[in-house]
């Protein structure tokens, strides 16, 4: 009994006994968005102050796969612990072994527009029109693996055309590219595109994920003409493989608790994207069916990672 003694006292600690480590994407995305907002909601709630730990998306995850299962780091992330397995030859980590899932955060899809001097006015228009013109029109994206990219390629798959890639190096020179019409599509965030869609400049014809959103009230979906498209960026929380139930529990709570506070979900929505706070086993299911879904077309297309 004595020597189970200290064992115990470490079991019944409280959670957190000390400040806690989130890591996150790059300063300025939607992972280092949703660690500010769950860092200033949590710090005075919980006790301890949370802390943000900006690093480039390979390196925070890998860092949160390797750091002490206890609670105190945590990762919040999207499809680049999933997905990029499918675009290396090899990672330092597996997304499923490895990490223990606390919550879906937010899911944010986009919208696919054309310049408002496009001859199409829908989906449909623009399958007919690619088709017509095979290789001759082009999408702006950003980096590989990103929904931008993502979202084209799983259309051109689906919809048996052949459009062209035009990779720029962030999401404001894409944008001003479409604008401009030095590209024919792409698939953007709601909140990056709308003033344009206002003013006329661009035209919307459908949002990506599988049911119409409140983020684009009348936009029929990709899903429409395309049944059983899906395609929007998933931001998590997970923790270290065996981090203690109990403690994924309080995380699952007090985050869920956070996100779903009316003010903070409309700072979501201001950008594009809706609070879901999901339970552990949903976030897990989530990514598999990503896995298999997404992965399968990364291979399928030969999307390496640049």
């Amino acid at each position: 009994m004595v020597a189970l003694a200290p064992a115990c006292a470490i079991a019944a600690a409280p959670y957190p006994d000390k400040p806690v480590r989130i890591l996150a994407n790059p300063a300025g995305g939607a992972p280092d968005f949703t660690a500010r907002i769950i860092a200033q909601s949590l710090s005075p709630r919980m006790g301890q102050q949370f802390v943000v730990d900006n690093r480039p998306a390979a390196i925070a995850i890998e860092a949160a796969a390797k750091a002490v299962a206890d609670g105190h780091t945590i990762l919040i992330t999207g499809s680049a612990l999933w997905l990029t397995p499918y675009m290396r030859n090899s990672v330092a980590w597996d997304p499923l072994r490895d990490f223990a899932p606390v919550t879906v955060a937010s899911t944010s899809p986009t919208l696919l527009v054309v310049p408002a001097a496009m001859p199409v006015n829908s989906v449909a228009d623009l399958i007919t029109l690619s088709k017509g013109r095979p290789g001759r029109l082009n999408y702006s994206s950003t980096a590989t693996g990103t929904i931008a990219h993502i979202a084209a390629e799983q259309f051109k798959s689906m919809a048996g055309v052949d459009i062209t890639r035009v990779p720029y190096k962030g999401a404001a020179p894409a944008l001003v590219a479409l604008v401009a019409g030095e590209v024919d599509m792409a698939f953007a965030t709601t909140s990056s595109v709308m003033p344009h869609i206002r003013a006329g400049r661009l035209k919307a014809l459908a949002i990506s994920s599988a049911a119409p959103s409140a983020l684009a009230p009348g936009l029929p979906t990709v899903a429409a003409t395309l049944p059983g498209y899906e395609a929007v960026s998933i931001i998590g929380v997970f923790a270290p493989s065996k981090t203690p139930a109990t403690v994924i529990a309080i995380l699952n709570r007090e985050v869920a608790a956070a996100l779903n506070r009316p003010d903070i979900r409309e700072k979501f929505v201001a950008t594009g994207a809706e609070v879901v706070g999901s339970t552990p086993a949903q976030l897990t299911e989530t990514v598999k069916q990503e896995m298999s879904r997404i992965g399968k077309m990364i291979r399928d297309a030969g999307i390496r990672e640049e």
